[in-house]
């Protein structure tokens, strides 16, 4: 497995979800893919503009944000 690295945007404020199955073809935004697996999107207000890191490796304990866990990960 790679460790991927975060995906880094700009975000304007509004609602949005962030994948958290990993099967999204929008990643890391929610397309509905997750519909009947059991697991839901993140969802996230933003209040005022801001740039964000989100965890594309899945194991942040800050999830939907990255947390740098992905820098510990050993690759496969």
């Amino acid at each position: 497995m790679m460790n991927p690295t975060p995906y880094v945007m700009s975000l304007e404020p509004g609602s949005y979800y962030f994948c958290a199955c990993g099967r999204s073809a929008n990643l890391p935004f929610c397309d509905g893919t997750h519909q009947g697996g059991g697991v839901e999107p993140f969802a996230v207000d933003i209040a005022e503009p801001q740039t964000v890191a989100i965890c594309a490796c899945r194991h942040s304990a800050n999830r939907p944000f990255c947390d740098g866990t992905h820098k510990s990960l050993a690759a496969e």
